[in-house]
């Protein structure tokens, strides 16, 4: 079945820098939790009519609430404790971009994990209640929860990531069921793993070059296959969106290659109803490993570079997007920014204005195509 919704955005946007200057402060014990989440709760409604005046119709809450993108995985788990992972090289204009500006705070498992509070069902709530319209909400997939495991610390819970993944499976699908039961209609995994197939020099800068690229797609397919399953299980309905990127952090980028070689298992087998694609740059490939989309799925094409603020061509857009369409029906595609604004809280190297002119960009280049 076509999709309705042809423009989208995949989730984060730029914070406010009044917010990050009030992150700090309770960090810094000056500030209480009551405080915070008051001005988060002002930064969500400004980031929803920022989306509305845009003309974007798939509301998020810009991840006002978190840290980074990761933090439904990494902020919400318990049986946890602070890891300084080594750092992976982060590209940006030709030059390796590195230290505190590229650094986020990570953990270990170091004891069974728990789910320690409902932060998305927070997120969920208070959209409910102020978004114009439809909304989802945005998750790291538990496919990627190898990051929390580290030998010294985790291996007497947990003796393989695998074992870890596993658990971390079973609490997202339990937060996922709760979701679904308080109401939310569309549910967003942000998936990296793919990263760790097609290039073999992120692998091994993750620490994952004794597996082989075989071993890390066909674990990160079924942890995301069974996610997805558990949705559709619970809830045929509920429209699930699976994001790929190669990585966005401070106009960065950490990993590179086509989805020709991840692309036949995870179109084929992982079962979501939309693929948000990162495809603003060649670092990413042609069209043609989307010949693998099964019929009825969406393919919502990330051309839109959120990394940099110069507005694409639309008449480029819409060749590309011409382009696509010999791989997939033009009515099962639909257009976004690459990633999001903002996926680590001190945000891309671009304006408020600048990302509303990206998401402005976006709406009404879907609509000149799929008026």
């Amino acid at each position: 079945m076509a999709t309705d919704h042809h423009a989208e955005h995949v989730g984060s946007l730029l914070r406010p820098a009044w917010l990050l200057e009030a992150r700090a402060a309770r960090k810094a014990g000056t500030l209480g939790a009551e405080q915070l989440a008051e001005l988060a709760d002002r930064a969500v409604l400004e980031a929803i009519a920022l989306q509305q005046q845009a003309g974007i119709e798939v509301f998020t809450d810009g991840e006002m609430r978190r840290e980074n993108w990761m933090a439904g995985l990494l902020e919400s788990t318990g049986g946890v404790v602070p890891y300084e992972r080594p750092s992976v090289a982060w590209h940006r204009g030709g030059e390796i971009v590195s230290g505190p500006e590229t650094d986020f705070d990570t953990v270990a498992a170091s004891e069974k994990v728990t789910r320690r509070d409902a932060r998305t069902s927070v997120e969920a709530a208070f959209l409910a209640r102020h978004a114009p319209g439809t909304f989802k909400i945005t998750m790291m997939s538990a496919s990627m929860g190898g990051l929390m495991w580290q030998p010294e610390i985790s291996a007497g819970v947990y003796p393989q990531p695998a074992d870890l993944v596993r658990d971390l499976v079973a609490l997202q699908i339990a937060e996922i069921e709760q979701l679904i039961d308080e109401g939310v209609r569309w549910i967003q995994l942000d998936s990296l793993g793919y990263n760790q197939v097609f290039d073999p020099g992120f692998r091994a800068q993750t620490g994952q070059s004794a597996l082989s690229p075989d071993a890390i797609l066909d674990a990160t397919v079924t942890a995301d296959a069974q996610l997805v399953g558990a949705v559709k299980r619970k809830d045929p309905d509920v429209i699930v969106g699976m994001h790929i990127c190669r990585g966005n952090n401070r106009s960065a980028w950490m990993a590179q290659g086509s989805y020709e070689q991840v692309a036949e298992r995870l179109f084929g087998e992982v079962g979501a109803d939309r693929f948000l694609l990162e495809y603003d740059s060649e670092r990413a490939g042609g069209f043609e490993p989307l010949r693998f989309v099964r019929p009825g799925t969406t393919v919502v094409l990330g051309l839109v570079s959120s990394k940099v603020p110069e507005l694409e061509s639309q008449d480029d857009l819409r060749r590309r997007i011409d382009q696509a369409a010999r791989h997939v029906p033009l009515a099962d595609l639909a257009l976004s920014p690459q990633c999001g604004f903002a996926s680590t809280s001190r945000g891309n190297q671009l304006t408020v204005d600048e990302q509303r002119g990206k998401l402005e960009l976006v709406a009404s280049t879907a609509a000149k195509v799929w008026s």
